[in-house]
């Protein structure tokens, strides 16, 4: 995708049933008691907050400065000590080499300028056999959840456009999508091994009923993960950082 086409994401809302799968899921992959974390592209901080019972300490960037301002209150006003935020530039990260026992990343990578630099830097600051664990948008879902530059369909949530062969999606698409193997070889080039993938099940956050969200919840999204794709909104990956 051309570097000019990218667009910045909107950050989950507090609460939501997406950052509570997010959270279990990564959870169950990654020790997290008594580690140092960074959080790449944290936003307004309702992932993040997920994290705060687990005994580790997390560092949160990101390059929105609205959207830092807000987690910091958030911070403030609930009397968080293991969690602080640092302004990021969107280029170099601002640690020294073998930092951090780990990284999450959630729907961020698919946003950022360069794919590969914003994954060396990672790898960079990760300790030996660091591991790290991002989700990024699942190509099988059926709609196109950053939206599309598309004259007649300028919402969101394009049906089947997530669809196309990656030439044309990456044309009109407002963000990076992927399948297993893509995000499986974007990793292994950048010198992760990929421990283990995940489809993470429709949240279905969006639904503005609550009668047919709790439905919807109960009988088909129902639990966290799913071995079907076109149920799928995003996929959650655990990788870790290959030492030569």
């Amino acid at each position: 995708m051309a570097e000019t086409q990218v667009a910045k994401g909107k950050p989950a809302d507090y609460g939501q049933l997406i950052v509570k799968r997010r959270f279990r899921l990564t959870k169950a992959a990654l020790p997290l008691q008594d580690k140092k974390i960074l959080d790449f592209g944290c936003g307004n901080g309702a992932q993040t907050i997920e994290f705060v019972d687990e005994k580790c300490n997390i560092t949160a960037i990101d390059i929105n400065p609205h959207a830092l301002a807000v987690f910091d209150a958030y911070i403030k006003n609930h009397e968080i000590s293991n969690i602080t935020t640092r302004k990021y530039d969107g280029s170099k990260l601002p640690f020294p080499d073998a930092h951090f026992d780990a990284v999450i990343s959630y729907e961020v990578l698919e946003h950022v300028q360069d794919e590969h630099e914003s994954l060396a830097e990672i790898y960079r600051v990760l300790k030996p056999k660091g591991e790290i664990v991002l989700s990024v948008p699942n190509k099988g879902w059926i709609f196109e959840t950053h939206g599309a530059r598309l004259p007649v369909l300028p919402w969101n949530r394009v049906p089947f456009f997530s669809w196309l062969p990656h030439a044309i999606h990456g044309r009109f698409a407002k963000a990076r999508i992927y399948r297993k193997k893509d995000i499986r070889q974007v990793l292994e080039r950048n010198k992760f091994s990929v421990r283990d993938t995940h489809y993470i099940t429709a949240p279905m956050d969006v639904i503005k009923s609550p009668r047919i969200q709790r439905f919807l919840r109960r009988h088909i999204f129902k639990n966290d993960s799913t071995r079907s794709s076109i149920l799928a909104t995003a996929l959650l990956v655990h990788a870790r950082k290959i030492d030569y």
